[in-house]
């Protein structure tokens, strides 16, 4: 019998190593660390051993995404009591401005609300994003946003804000070109844009 054949009849009858328990200790495979052979039965531990290995990996890396998660909700939290308790528009920039560098370790931040005066290619660009953008900074239309300090951000996030109408932009810069990529979810970017959005235009 070919090896398939051999596969596809242990599959039609699944009962054959009740029926012959010996065969499962006088059959030896190799063993998956190297070295001598070992019966079938020790086979079967190993790789049960090394599923519950990857399940605990896995497991582990979800209890450090929820308590990541848990961490910057709780920063947004802090920010959110700030921006509801300041008293007018430039007590709110002034706390966003505080939680994003102290809170968040972003070490560049610029706030643009839009007045006659702004940019209207740039207004637009930021009223039809839709959602937060991150990714490299060169090459950005939002790079000069950061005055000065354009040439030492090596990685941006722009934050539009405003759903139904958008009253301004929030560009995030980093000097770590990875701190910001492409594919980094944007979920707390989105409400950190709302709630900002918020307090300054209830404000202006």
């Amino acid at each position: 019998m070919s090896p398939d054949e051999i596969a596809r009849f242990l599959r039609s009858n699944p009962n054959f190593f009740e029926q012959h328990p010996q065969l499962l200790e006088t059959i030896l495979v190799p063993s998956p660390h190297g070295g001598r052979a070992i019966p079938l039965t020790e086979r079967q531990i190993v790789s049960l051993r090394e599923k519950a290995r990857q399940l605990e990996g896995k497991l582990s890396e979800l209890l450090r995404f929820g308590e990541d998660n848990d961490a910057i909700g709780e920063k947004v939290h802090r920010l959110s009591l700030a921006l509801l308790a300041a008293r007018d528009a430039a007590a709110a920039e002034s706390a966003l401005h505080f939680h994003l560098r102290e809170d968040f370790a972003v070490p560049h931040v610029s706030l643009r609300m839009w007045t006659a005066q702004s940019d209207p290619a740039l207004r637009d660009r930021a009223a039809n994003m839709g959602a937060p953008a991150c990714g490299p900074a060169a090459g950005s239309p939002f790079l000069p946003l950061f005055g000065e300090a354009q040439e030492h951000v090596r990685s941006i996030a722009i934050v539009p804000l405003g759903q139904t109408r958008n009253v301004g932009v929030l560009a995030l810069g980093s000097e770590d070109p990875q701190r910001f990529y492409a594919e980094m979810g944007t979920l707390y970017l989105r409400r950190i844009g709302e709630l900002a959005a918020g307090a300054l235009a209830a404000r202006l």
